[in-house]
């Protein structure tokens, strides 16, 4: 379709859902609050219902609504900023366009459009075959939701035992979603794979975490008995035999899709976070160590905590749109228990800790 007069999201959607109507409903409870997928086509649905089957809900009104129109990438005429590659990556992936009601976001490889601001958010283009992208954009949808509540974005993975919940984070490469999922084969329930917001609760926190499956690559599914059968059987011997560097590095990625892997029952998305777990370690570390310690005075720890908001967030209040800072993180953070693991890389020993401290709210003595 082509669209060269259009100045304003509202604008923009509202053609759209004339001419492709999305009226194939689904309701999502993610932690309480309710969003709505329109599309227009059942296969587009139906592919949303897989996926989102922990969190559909018969009923309920939605904060949030998100319609999907199938169709070829419009051409808009807008004229699109190109969004730099994040460090050490080089190809451009995503432009954009403000219009003065919102924001347009362009993928370069597929075409597909994604519009949101006040209140409106559609996507638009060909869905069906980029329906992992239609995925991302309602969860980013709802990231947007708790943040202009007040929430602070981190970079972590999320478990949950005993009653108590801790986010995992960690530097490039650490392996916080590998440690979440050996916790996961140890009992706990998975909370997020790679996103939580983290608001106040009283004197303490509480984390929501995003319905995004694991990505995880064949170093992480070989070494954990739950996941390996994800690996085909011809791909395994070639993995096992590459040096374990190689392996950890490689670029290749399967779902391990929670309720098949570990059973139903198992995926939540809002629970009290009472640790951040930051994993300070590296291969041929020597020994693990593990420190309680205060965010105040290792802000060089929140790094790996800290997390950009991205072309896909709009602040309500413009205040916002600068961003918190490393003050505001620790301020939040001082709510909960700060937990450092260094030393070398010991995922089994990082299970027994994180789950020792689920089940007592203290560090193991051995471990201080």
């Amino acid at each position: 379709m082509m669209l060269t007069d259009v100045t304003s999201c509202k604008e923009l959607v509202a053609r759209f859902r004339e001419s492709v109507p999305a009226d194939k409903g689904l309701l999502l409870d993610f932690g309480g609050c309710v969003v709505q997928a329109l599309c227009s086509t059942d296969t587009l649905r139906d592919e949303l219902a897989a996926y989102f089957k922990e969190f559909v809900t018969p009923s309920g009104s939605p904060d949030i609504v998100v319609s999907a129109h199938e169709a070829d990438p419009p051409e808009t005429g807008l004229d699109f900023s190109v969004k730099q590659p994040d460090s050490g990556k080089t190809k451009i992936k995503e432009e954009w366009a403000d219009l003065e009601d919102g924001r347009v976001v362009r993928k370069r490889l597929t075409g597909m459009h994604f519009v949101f601001g006040q209140g409106e958010n559609a996507t638009i283009g060909p869905c069906l075959a980029n329906s992992n992208q239609v995925i991302n954009f309602i969860n980013n949808r709802f990231i947007e939701w708790k943040l202009n509540l007040g929430g602070l974005l981190g970079h972590a993975a999320g478990v949950a035992h005993h009653g108590r919940g801790i986010s995992l984070a960690g530097f490039s490469g650490a392996g916080k979603s590998t440690l979440a999922l050996h916790l996961m084969s140890r009992g706990t329930t998975f909370i997020s794979n790679d996103r939580v917001m983290v608001e106040q609760n009283g004197n303490g926190l509480t984390m929501f975490g995003v319905a995004k499956q694991p990505r995880i690559n064949p170093g992480t599914a070989l070494h954990n008995p739950d996941l390996c059968n994800i690996v085909e059987p011809d791909m395994r011997r070639d993995f096992l035999a590459m040096p374990p560097e190689e392996l950890w590095r490689l670029e290749h990625k399967y779902d391990a899709l929670i309720d098949e892997c570990y059973g139903p029952g198992r995926f939540m998305l809002r629970h009290t976070m009472n640790a951040l777990v930051i994993l300070n370690w590296t291969r041929g570390g020597g020994s693990m160590k593990v420190s309680m310690v205060d965010p105040l005075e290792r802000a060089d720890l929140l790094a790996a905590f800290m997390r950009d908001t991205g072309l896909f967030y709009l602040p309500a209040d413009p205040e916002r749109a600068k961003g918190p800072d490393v003050g505001d993180y620790a301020r939040m953070l001082g709510r909960a228990d700060l937990i450092e693991i260094s030393g070398g890389i010991d995922f089994e020993g990082a299970s027994t800790v994180c789950l020792h401290y689920m089940a007592t709210g203290e560090l193991p003595e051995n471990q201080l």
